[in-house]
């Protein structure tokens, strides 16, 4: 799952490319394995033209239950770059949202108490001016992400202000302890090193 690079900016990365959680697949997967059955006791039981009428209307009904989840997962990706968080979804007919870093306000995710245990859940970003409140469902690791989206905003907030020296990544290690991304160890043993520089 590769974006392309000749839509990346100058200087800009991709740091996690990912798909939906593989949850998505549970329905198709539990389709085929009806289907698989279906073929076998008509493989058993039937033979000549019945065989093959069989044969033909469970795959017909297969690829309609199957199909459009199928594609929907495959064809949905989400890039998080040092600059951007960007989406596409569709096959034939295409759908892409970007969400610049520097005007997120904020990153949530929730989780029930299955999705917890599959790891999966949703994330919801409120961003500033027209962009609203963005809220993206069956996210793997959905904790993870929040952190990194938030490390990734800091460090563009320092690149877009021109600085980051001591000064600078000693503020954004203060928000990112605030926000939670680091624990009060990570965040002292971060921060003493930054001072011994200053």
């Amino acid at each position: 799952m590769k974006y392309p690079e000749r839509l990346l900016s100058s200087g800009e990365r991709i740091d996690l490319a990912f798909r939906p959680h593989w949850k998505q697949l549970i329905w198709p997967v539990f389709v085929s394995v009806v289907a698989l059955a279906g073929i076998v006791v008509l493989a058993v039981r039937a033979e000549g033209t019945p065989m093959w009428v069989g044969f033909a209307a469970v795959v017909a009904i297969w690829l309609a239950l199957f199909a459009p989840p199928f594609t929907r997962w495959f064809f949905t990706h989400y890039i998080i770059t040092n600059e951007r968080l960007i989406v596409r979804r569709g096959m034939f007919a295409r759908h892409g949202k970007e969400i610049p870093l520097e005007v997120m306000n904020d990153a949530t995710f929730a989780q029930t108490f299955w999705e917890r245990l599959l790891r999966s859940g949703d994330l919801i970003i409120e961003s500033a001016g027209e962009q609203g409140q963005s809220h993206f469902s069956d996210i793997p690791d959905p904790e993870g992400i929040q952190s990194e989206i938030y490390r990734l905003r800091e460090a563009r907030m320092v690149a877009l202000q021109g600085g980051s020296g001591p000064v600078e990544q000693l503020e954004m290690l203060a928000r990112l302890h605030e926000d939670g991304v680091l624990s009060d160890e990570e965040f002292a043993e971060k921060r003493s090193k930054l001072l011994d520089q200053i």
